[in-house]
């Protein structure tokens, strides 16, 4: 797959200056391989999908080490979990910085070896599929919002330009055969496959896990369990209700939103991006990949994203970004008309907000094509989302 250039790279880079270790994981498919491949062309790949190198890891893991011990790109080093083990080992002797770096797709198998052998050893890195800014580096990207929502992100998309439904039909049939397969909390995969579309319904919507139960036919626990299944293998995060600590009544239930438009589009059975135009969920979608995408740009500085949303009393805001220094307050709205009444949610949260002494600002994402300020808050297209600091 030809490289794009990935935001990512250069917190990489930075990592590898400061670590012997570096990981770098995140959802199959999202350029994980073709990054570091293309980051650090002069040491040895070894990838840990085949069956021959994974026995070898396994079976003789010092011997294995033995032959990269001045450093290798590992790709899918879940697959042999014990490794870690023995990495700490070497580079307990030789703690060079940037010696090894590590991938792997199923964020559940990595992030578990890795914290229990190499806590303090490694710097820890995600890569998602791209932003609308990367997208922006292939040679055909989609122009239009709905062409946008419906392709989805992932590369191989758009790099080999398959038609997104034929593609990430496949890439869900081997997400469920391949990763969920081997999980100990998932026996039933033609009931796991269900809760992933009913789930995809409820895209942007507060999370409840007993009609999730209810509409699945399986067990509360069940449902929570599952939850955290889509989380660690991204495709789906949940946005905890943002605590104002404004004495008011909040919904405390988080929020779910499908990482990638184009797998939940699929998912719901769209089938192209005009069906789309005219679906009950477009306002779900579009507000889920600003969530995304704000997600992403922030993961991909190598920063951990700090995101929630606020109910109470009548008044809602779709996402609270925490800057640290500020506080970001955004709304999403897929239409390409601007109404007052967008920017009421924003007004009263973030009044209380100023009154308690905090530094706010407010944002209105849409499906139009002009930046003008309005209400009090920036008023901004969704193609230019990303030139905004988030």
């Amino acid at each position: 797959m030809p490289a794009i250039e990935r935001n990512l790279a250069a917190p990489l880079l930075e990592r590898t200056r400061h670590y012997p270790v570096v990981t770098v994981t995140g959802p199959r498919q999202s350029g994980k391989t073709t990054l570091c491949r293309t980051l650090f062309p002069d040491r040895p790949y070894v990838s840990l999908e085949g069956m021959d190198m994974r026995a070898y890891a396994r079976e003789d893991p010092r011997g294995f080490l033995r032959e990269y011990r001045d450093g290798a790109v590992i790709d899918e080093v879940q697959r042999a979990p014990d490794l870690t083990s023995y990495l700490q080992e070497v580079v307990d002797e030789n703690p060079e910085p940037g010696r090894f770096v590590l991938t792997g797709s199923q964020h559940f198998g990595l992030s578990e070896a890795v914290s229990q052998s190499l806590a303090g050893r490694v710097g820890v890195l995600y890569l998602l599929p791209p932003g609308l800014d990367e997208l922006a580096r292939f040679a055909a990207p989609p122009q239009e919002l709905l062409d946008v929502l419906w392709t989805g992100a992932y590369p191989r998309i758009h790099d080999r330009r398959i038609p997104p439904d034929v593609w990430l039909r496949d890439y869900f049939a081997t997400y469920v055969e391949r990763d969920v397969r081997s999980l100990r909390n998932v026996t039933d995969l033609e009931a796991f496959s269900a809760f992933v579309r009913m789930a995809a319904g409820r895209t942007a919507l507060e999370i409840s896990l007993s009609a999730l139960a209810s509409d699945v036919g399986v067990r509360h626990n069940t449902i929570r369990a599952w939850l955290s299944v889509l989380e660690a293998s991204f495709l789906a995060m949940r946005v905890p209700a943002y605590r104002s600590n404004l004495r008011k009544r909040q919904i405390k239930a988080p929020k779910l939103h499908f990482m990638d438009s184009g797998l939940a589009c699929h998912l719901l059975g769209i089938r192209s991006a005009e069906e789309l135009r005219h679906h009950p969920l477009r306002g779900a979608i579009f507000e889920s990949w600003v969530a995304s995408e704000v997600f992403k740009t922030i993961t991909h500085r190598g920063e951990q994203p700090r995101l929630g949303h606020y109910r109470a009393a009548g008044t809602e805001v779709d996402l609270v970004v925490d800057m640290g220094a500020r506080l970001v307050l955004a709304e999403a709205k897929a239409g390409g008309t601007v109404t007052p009444r967008f920017f009421g949610g924003m007004r009263r949260l973030g009044g209380d907000l100023e009154g308690a002494g905090s530094a706010v600002e407010r944002r209105l994402v849409y499906g139009g094509d002009l930046c003008h300020s309005r209400g009090g808050a920036e008023v901004v297209p969704w193609n230019r989302l990303l030139e905004l600091p988030w």
